[in-house]
């Protein structure tokens, strides 16, 4: 691909983001073509953490700007009609309006995370040891993956965009599923409750692979399904 032709699928990438268009589309805009978006890499420079925001966004209880600090045991706060794009050492997120993120870890390292409320992407680098991301309703283990999370009280959506993760019911930790994905393919709502079915399939909705190709290029990886991806990557 030529830089001339990066250059151009990356301005779009930017201002489709910026306008929102890849936040609630149907499945078909999953295809989007930035997926391949050349040499240009838009990683983030050492010391810097958020590549975007929009709205109203507060980092442990402060109004956040470009140049606001985002570390491993920080919590994130978004308004409404609000977002911020950002990263944290080797993992990177798109946090969607009325969010709450609470990171756990240290030093730039996550090790776990509490997810409140609110749409939430996530891509992660390669752990030693698996971490976890908890919802309202759900206990998702996870080693380096790509996964879309939406929390409430009354239920929690997880696709496993690609990777492995482990999923359990909070109220009934014996209701579990193992997860292993390349694109997609198994996304789930876990709803609360101690009997019966509480994990259930759902569909795809509300996430594309150009947005998860931002975020993994924010850290210097590509998804695996970019056709510049690289058996190093995951």
């Amino acid at each position: 691909m030529s830089d001339k032709l990066a250059d151009k699928r990356r301005r779009y990438l930017v201002q489709a983001l910026g306008m929102g268009l890849f936040a609630t589309g149907p499945i078909a805009s999953l295809n989007q073509p930035a997926l391949a978006l050349g040499s240009m890499s838009p990683k983030l420079p050492p010391g810097r953490s958020i590549y975007k925001l929009k709205g109203t966004v507060t980092v442990d209880g402060k109004p956040a700007d470009i140049n606001t600090f985002i570390g491993a045991n920080s919590l994130i706060k978004t308004g409404p009609s609000s977002r911020v794009i950002f990263a944290v050492g080797t993992d990177a997120f798109i946090l969607r309006s009325k969010g709450e993120l609470q990171l756990g870890g240290d030093n730039m390292l996550i090790e776990g995370m509490r997810m409140f409320t609110g749409k939430l992407l996530s891509v992660f680098g390669k752990r030693v040891r698996p971490h976890k991301i908890t919802t309202m309703t759900a206990t998702i283990g996870i080693r380096g993956t790509g996964i879309y999370i939406e929390s409430d009280e009354q239920k929690s959506y997880v696709c496993t965009c690609y990777g492995h993760t482990e999923i359990s019911s909070n109220e009934n930790p014996q209701e579990r599923v193992d997860v292993k994905t390349t694109h997609h393919e198994s996304p789930l709502y876990i709803l609360p409750g101690k009997a019966g079915k509480v994990i259930v399939p759902a569909g795809l909705v509300n996430h594309t692979d150009a947005e998860l190709e931002l975020i993994e290029q924010l850290v210097g990886r590509h998804t695996p399904f970019d056709p510049l991806a690289s058996g190093e990557d995951y």
